[in-house]
Order: structure tokens, then C-alpha cells, then sequence
């Protein structure tokens, strides 16, 4: 029974949950990829679901969680849009590649000019660079927070 409220409810609501994942990843492929997930993933889990309301929740749930993960995969934040495209001059990338890398040098601590170095440059995960520096995911994923929050503003104070 618990299989038909969720099927139920999937097709009631597949346009309106695509809607939701669609507005938080701003991708219409990676929307329609994750509403589809979910739905399996719970199907295959088979939570015990005594109403169709309950799996209207669990699906709105798993939907918008799903979402903000991808959201968060996706680099929010990514410093290279402040770095000039190829169409510009060599010299004004090399001078504002100088300027990035000296704000990263004088404003940022240690463990975030690791963290950045590694993410973006590197391509290494977040649990890998936790692991490393024998911190949790969520303290790495923080640092590196900051660490782009802080050569924001200093850029976009400059």
C-alpha cells in the first residue's frame, strides 16, 4: 500500500516538485535527473507510508534536499568569474591573476589557501581534503565558504 501512495502522489505532483528542484538548481536536465532519482531511491527504500499525504511529504522533502545538494555541488561561488575570459588582453590576465593570487596570499589563513588551492585547482572532493586534514566535510565545505566570501568582497571592494 505504501508503494501506491507514493506512486500516486509522484504523478500528482511530478510537475509541481519538478517546478521546485527547477527553481533551486536553475537547470531544467539536472531538475527532471533528480525528481526521478528521489522517486526511485524512496521507492526502493520502502518507507512505511500510511497516507498519501505522508508521501507527498516525503517526496517534497527528498526533492528539495536532493536539490540544495546538487545546488551545492554545482560551485556556488566559483572564483573564476573573477578572472577575466580568454577574449581579454595577456597583460590584464596576468595582472588580474597577480592581484587574485596576492589577495589569496595576505587575506586568507592557511588551512583556506589549502582548501581553495586543492578545490579549485587541484579538483580533489571535499572528503578527500577533509580527510587529509583530519577535519569534518562540513568544517572543509565552511573554510572554503569563507575563504571565497572573503576574496569577494575584497575584489569587489577594490
Amino acid at each position: 500500500m505504501a508503494q501506491e501512495y507514493l506512486t500516486e502522489a509522484f504523478i500528482r505532483l511530478r510537475q509541481k516538485l519538478k517546478g521546485i528542484s527547477g527553481r533551486i538548481t536553475e537547470d531544467p536536465d539536472a531538475a527532471e535527473d533528480i525528481l526521478q532519482d528521489s522517486f526511485v531511491r524512496l521507492w526502493q527504500h520502502q518507507y512505511p507510508l500510511h497516507s498519501e499525504k505522508e508521501a507527498e511529504a516525503l517526496l517534497a522533502r527528498s526533492v528539495r534536499n536532493a536539490s540544495l545538494n546538487e545546488r551545492r555541488r554545482q560551485k556556488p561561488g566559483s572564483l573564476e568569474s573573477d578572472i577575466p575570459d580568454e577574449s581579454g588582453d595577456a597583460d590584464e590576465k596576468e595582472r588580474a591573476y597577480n592581484e587574485l593570487k596576492q589577495r589569496i596570499d595576505h587575506e586568507l589563513t592557511a588551512t583556506q589557501k589549502y582548501i581553495l588551492e586543492e578545490k579549485e585547482y587541484g579538483g580533489r572532493t571535499l572528503e578527500d581534503i577533509a580527510r587529509e586534514l583530519g577535519m569534518e566535510p562540513a568544517a572543509v565545505r565552511m573554510q572554503l565558504s569563507r575563504a571565497r566570501k572573503t576574496l569577494r568582497n575584497s575584489l569587489n571592494h577594490a
